[in-house]
């Protein structure tokens, strides 16, 4: 990749050309931050899916699944505080009539002297000092990075108390003195700050007279919430328990930007955790740990995550932190991890009228428990896992070569087989291979090209392993496997296939490492 090539432009490339992501509506130009999975795409997609299923149900005795509807009585929505509180705070620039998320503008204003100021300083140290550099004593006893990072903890601070006080007035103020101005126009002449309610709306019944008002959800977890009682009773769960979910869920977002980074319509991966009053804070912090170890468990760099706990915390939360990871455009929130506490299941139960309370027969008595969230954005996940392993690499030999280096139990096609010419017999002993083990593994079958060029279109798929068969195959019952990471290939036997692909490509193997 050129140096001065915009990473994100290139994945988003690379997406559409090898049938991952599409714009959506491309015919008609498309809809704005709205996209559709290709053929490769969905397996991936699934794939995440089945990787997160498998660690937080499978894996955990006493958390279970469900799959709520995205519709649900209004009233849900005024116990969660979404009607009254779930806003976005908006600022338009007058010049390019542009409109921004007035937080979002502040938070682009301290990850610009993160970047620009203390990476800066410690880029030119690291120089400087080579291996007898030590960054993590430089970040804290360097006098101009401590100036830099505490005018970072201000303006966080600032921000979080405007927020909090709802003070758009203070807002506006803020990013006046401290001079941001409109990337476009360059100016910064701004109008007042407002709230924008994110919620999109529509009618329920076939009639205009006869018709409601309800939401399409705004997030999946709610439906845990209301289901709280039906589950434990059903599946007989005791406290502590989880409940997980994978759903879509819908913003009506002012700035949806960033490819499938933020979209209108996107889809959660969420587990609520029941626990007893007084113990969700060490509940909290042991689920903080077990899913970083998920994350980190792909084999990626663990210098791309880190952990960002709340400054200014939801009204619904006593602790909670994102699971941050760097993206092409910088470090922003992968994960999130909350401490609920009562609030969820309190106000359901005073809206309802309902009583949603466990009875403990340990201690006889009933008790409102006390909820420890984590909630992954998939498509987030997608992102992360497709910029993390699509490589550019130069060989040996000087050329290059775009390869995807996805964890093979997470590639959409896991092995491909090519018969090495489109006749003597191998294209029917390929065939023959194919169908034995297209019922075990999502396989792909291609003759066409020269093998150099199948090789590298199946590198640039994320095809973790292919099959060659060539002339000594239909005499000796041997085929050449290629690994598509190293590149080698091993000579192996027929029979021996789907054992050793099994092993390689195998998702219980994966979980067994997150757990």
């Amino acid at each position: 990749m050129a140096a001065n090539e915009d990473p994100l432009k290139r994945i988003v490339s690379h997406a559409k050309e090898y049938g991952y992501v599409f714009p959506s509506s491309e015919i008609y130009d498309g809809l704005s931050a709205a996209y559709d999975y290709g053929i490769y795409g969905v397996e991936l997609k699934n794939n995440i899916k089945e990787y997160w299923w498998k660690t937080m149900v499978h894996g955990n005795e006493n958390i279970v699944g469900l799959d709520s509807a995205i519709f649900m009585h209004p009233t849900t929505w005024k116990a969660s505080g979404h009607v009254d509180a779930f806003n976005d705070p908006l600022i338009d620039n007058k010049d390019s009539k542009k409109r921004y998320r007035a937080d979002v503008l502040l938070e682009d204003y301290m990850e610009k002297i993160r970047i620009q100021k203390i990476e800066k300083e410690v880029k030119k140290a690291a120089k400087r000092f080579g291996d007898d550099f030590d960054k993590e004593t430089f970040l804290k006893t360097n006098p101009r990075v401590l100036q830099y990072t505490q005018k970072i903890v201000d303006i966080s601070s600032r921000m979080g108390q405007l927020l909090e006080a709802n003070d758009l007035n203070g807002i506006k103020a803020l990013i006046e003195e401290l001079g941001i101005v409109c990337p476009i126009s360059g100016t910064s002449n701004w109008t007042d700050v407002r709230q924008f309610n994110l919620m999109f709306s529509t009618e329920l019944g076939s009639t205009a007279d006869g018709s409601s008002k309800i939401y399409l959800r705004p997030e999946t977890c709610q439906g845990i919430f209301v289901n709280f009682l039906n589950v434990q009773k059903s599946g007989r769960m005791k406290v502590p328990f989880g409940v997980a979910q994978i759903g879509k869920a819908f913003r009506n977002e002012i700035i949806a930007r960033q490819f499938i980074f933020r979209m209108r319509e996107f889809e959660q991966m969420e587990m609520q955790y029941f626990v007893k009053p007084g113990t969700e804070l060490e509940a909290y912090e042991e689920w903080k740990e077990r899913r970083l170890k998920w994350h980190k468990n792909l084999g990626i760099d663990p210098s791309k995550y880190r952990v960002h706990d709340h400054i200014k915390l939801a009204h619904y939360a006593n602790a909670a932190c994102d699971i941050e990871y760097d993206f092409p455009m910088g470090f922003k929130e992968l994960e999130g991890v909350h401490s609920r506490t009562d609030f969820d299941l309190k106000s359901h139960e005073d809206e309802s009228g309902k009583k949603l309370q466990y009875f403990d027969p340990e201690e006889n008595k009933s008790y409102t428990p006390y909820v420890i969230e984590t909630s992954i954005g998939l498509d987030r996940m997608f992102l992360a896992v497709f910029s993390n392993s699509l490589v550019e690499e130069t060989l040996e030999d000087g050329s290059s070569r775009v390869v995807m280096k996805l964890p093979a139990a997470l590639a959409p096609v896991k092995c491909a087989v090519l018969p090495l010419l489109k006749k003597d017999g191998l294209p029917e002993m390929a065939k023959e291979i194919f169908n034995d083990l297209k019922l075990d593994f999502n396989m792909q079958y291609d003759e066409k090209d020269a093998i150099g060029k199948r090789y590298r279109r199946q590198d640039a798929i994320g095809t973790p392993f292919a099959i060659t068969i060539d002339h000594d195959s239909l005499e000796h019952k041997t085929v050449t496997l290629r690994d598509r990471d190293t590149m080698k290939q091993a000579r192996v036997s027929v029979s021996e296939l789907k054992q050793i692909l099994s092993e390689k490509t195998s998702m219980a193997e994966l979980v067994k490492g997150a757990l």
